[in-house]
């Protein structure tokens, strides 16, 4: 393996939102000499460096995860901020699966958050060994010790402190490291320069103290040193940071840094973690790939440049001059004017141009090799896709996508502009699989989904602004359903017989409703015996019939849960026909339907909610108060599950009202159950509602 491989980093930072990840990859691109300017994310200037889209300069928050490459003394490392919000999970999902290594930030004064317990499962997931970084050492109420708590009761990590702050809150000066048992401050306008110092002497006892603690923790991967301790011997520093390597990459260590990056506080210490403690792509976790034609037989890549070419697309964006395929090399090499093949869609593609990203800029390069992260102008592919040469046909293990839990109705009175709304909608669904486009059949809207309010709020925005799409946004249409609640008799003759060719027809018979567990929405059942419906009008009795399903008397929702039962009728040799038999049909339907005391039914939501046991009695008070009947609940370690059934009508809003009852850190799945029975106070309302919505739409 080459030693520029070995000395290569791919790396994200994650934390929850406003934790000060933008911040700190700002000040790593000034420190790394890549920007000459610190720009901070709220306030004057242009923005943060990585927060390049005007959205996010506009909120202070960073929506799409944004790549780059600095290089730090031999080291390069290959960077991607990601996104805090939950809504944008998606962007922290697909970067930790393409990458070796991870900077986990806490804030100081509010330790491990909610969107801090869903990047630690994403890790996780991917099993991506991480160094965790207080950060905000100079707020007010900051204590790391807190965070270092946190770390280890809510997400179970033995983390343990390698350095100690001197001073916090506005008394923040720098840290005291106890590898070298050395004191480092920052000096120069940007904290540009590390003055490496003698330990305090109020400060030497309780530094010791922490380093005994500290060797003892990571004594666990090293049994000679853990011999060493026994024996009071002194420990080398080369054998501590051995241990330590170990821990992380087994992910059964969390080495914990602190500092200040607004304040340009410790974050060079920070870098130099980074780069002797987390993998390189030669010692990082193998990835797995299948063979496809080969059974899909699992096999073992290796970061090799020489092999055959395997390389993954985790993210896509439409450009001006096509599309840009965030991709990363894990075997062979890529070289422009390569043809590759594409293993999802069978098809071969060729490779014109080579990018390395830096923010929204780009340089142009001739070929990149295993281990690195680069882009691709102009390649035709979806999220997730698998590129490899003539030579191999294998898939990489998939990246998770959550389902969309929160929809908007969005209409576009202008034709012109309808046009580039579809487009604005198929550019965003296919650069993020967690937003999904539909059109409701039955209103005839187009109905977003996403991860939440704010997730679609930016979509919306962006068709604004990008597009120039006047939108307008209401809630989605429940797809309500009508039904009998009693059996109804009907006994209708049809005729018109005055001049001309007549009409005539007469259908006798019952309906009844199917049960509650009947899957099927209309049932007919010809009891007709001796010929008094001839059997070649009994299909258009049977149309005409179900012709009425469609739209019921209440509100013209479609009806379900029918059995049409045909017992009798009465033709004419000449004035019968299969028109006559039809339109007598629905006549007779519409008439018994009235008699059978109809009913709206609401669609039914099963609803699982995991909170903190704390939230419990405030989760369960929330559902009931939208008409949710509790199933149960289940305490699972520090966590409970509520199953309740819900009406959808009643859950818009949810997630972020759930949000907000439990501190954000509570989390939902909702599915389709059934259907039930509207009550009476419910089933007026929507009755209204709908027929001021018939009317207002005869009337455009």
């Amino acid at each position: 393996m080459s030693k520029e491989l070995e000395l290569t980093r791919n790396i994200g930072i994650s934390a929850h939102i406003d934790s000060g990840k933008t911040t700190l990859t700002e000040r790593i691109l000034y420190y790394t000499g890549k920007i000459h300017k610190i720009e901070e994310v709220r306030g004057g200037g242009d923005g943060a460096t990585m927060d390049h889209m005007e959205l996010e300069k506009e909120k202070g928050i960073t929506i799409t995860s944004a790549a780059t490459t600095v290089f730090w003394k031999e080291n390069k490392i290959n960077i991607i901020d990601t996104p805090g919000h939950v809504d944008f999970t998606v962007e922290v999902e697909r970067s930790l699966r393409v990458l070796d290594g991870a900077i986990m930030i806490l804030c100081a004064v509010s330790g491990v958050q909610s969107q801090s317990i869903t990047v630690d499962r994403q890790m996780k997931r991917y099993r991506v060994p991480r160094v965790a970084f207080i950060n905000k050492m100079d707020r007010m109420g900051a204590d790391p010790f807190k965070g270092i708590a946190d770390l280890r009761d809510k997400l179970g990590h033995n983390a343990v402190a390698v350095q100690l702050p001197i001073g916090k809150e506005e008394n923040f000066e720098g840290i005291v490291d106890l590898i070298t048992m050395k004191a480092y401050y920052n000096d120069g306008g940007e904290g540009e320069n590390v003055i490496v110092k003698e330990i305090p002497a109020d400060m030497q006892a309780e530094a010791e103290k922490m380093r005994a603690e500290m060797l003892e923790a990571i004594s666990m991967f090293d049994d000679q040193m853990m011999e060493d301790l026994l024996e009071g011997k002194d420990i080398a520093e080369e054998a501590i940071h051995n241990a330590i390597w170990k821990g992380v990459n087994s992910l059964e260590f969390t080495p914990v840094y602190m500092g200040s990056a607004f304040k340009n506080k410790a974050v060079q210490p920070l870098l130099d973690a980074v780069c002797r403690y987390l993998p390189s792509p030669t010692t990082a976790q193998p990835t797995k790939a299948f063979d496809i034609k080969n059974d899909r037989e699992e096999i073992l890549i290796s970061p090799d440049p020489d092999k055959p070419l395997i390389a993954m697309a985790f993210k896509i964006t439409e450009e001006q001059f096509g599309q840009l395929t965030y991709t990363r090399i894990y075997q062979g090499t890529l070289r422009k004017g390569d043809t590759i093949y594409n293993s999802r869609t069978g098809k071969k593609v060729r490779v014109g141009r080579l990018v390395r990203m830096f923010s929204n800029d780009r340089d142009n390069i001739d070929f990149a090799s295993a281990g690195d992260i680069i882009s691709m102008v102009g390649v035709d592919c979806a999220s997730g896709d698998t590129f490899c040469d003539d030579a191999i046909t294998v898939e990489l293990e998939a990246m998770y996508v959550a389902d969309p839990v929160v929809s908007l109705a969005i209409t576009c009175s202008d034709a012109d502009a309808s046009a580039r709304m579809s487009k604005a909608l198929s550019r965003f669904m296919k650069e993020d699989p967690t937003f999904h486009v539909r059109t409701d059949e039955e209103s005839g809207e187009t109905i977003i989904s996403g991860m939440g309010e704010l997730h679609l709020e930016i979509y919306i925005e962006r068709m604004q602004r990008e597009y120039n799409v006047p939108i307008e946004v209401g809630a989605p249409q429940v797809n309500y359903r009508e039904a009998i609640t009693t059996q109804a008799k009907f006994d209708y003759t049809h005729k018109k017989q005055t001049g001309g060719s007549g009409q005539y027809a007469c259908v006798i018979g019952s309906i009844e409703p199917l049960g509650v567990d009947s899957e099927e929405e209309f049932e007919f059942e010809n009891l007709v015996r001796g010929g008094n419906i001839p059997s070649e009008y009994i299909g258009a009795c049977e149309t005409g019939f179900k012709d009425i399903m469609d739209e019921g008397p209440l509100a013209a929702f479609q009806m379900v849960g029918i059995k049409v039962n045909l017992v009798d009728g009465k033709y004419h040799d000449v004035d019968s026909s299969d028109m006559a038999f039809r339109l007598c049909a629905r006549q007779a339907m519409r008439e018994a339907i009235r008699a059978a005391n109809p009913q709206l039914l609401e669609p039914m939501m099963h609803v699982e909610v995991e909170t903190p046991s704390e939230f419990q009695g405030g989760v369960i008070g929330d559902l009931s108060s939208r008409r949710g009947i509790i199933g149960g609940s289940d305490a699972r370690g520090d966590a409970t599950v509520i199953t309740a059934t819900v009406p959808l009508a009643a859950m818009f809003g949810y997630a972020t009202a759930l949000r907000s009852a439990t501190q954000g850190k509570a989390s939902f799945t909702m599915e389709f159950e059934k259907y039930a029975a509207c009550p009476r106070n419910v089933q007026e309302d929507v009755i209204a509602t709908r027929k001021e919505r018939l009317a207002a739409m005869e009337n455009e």
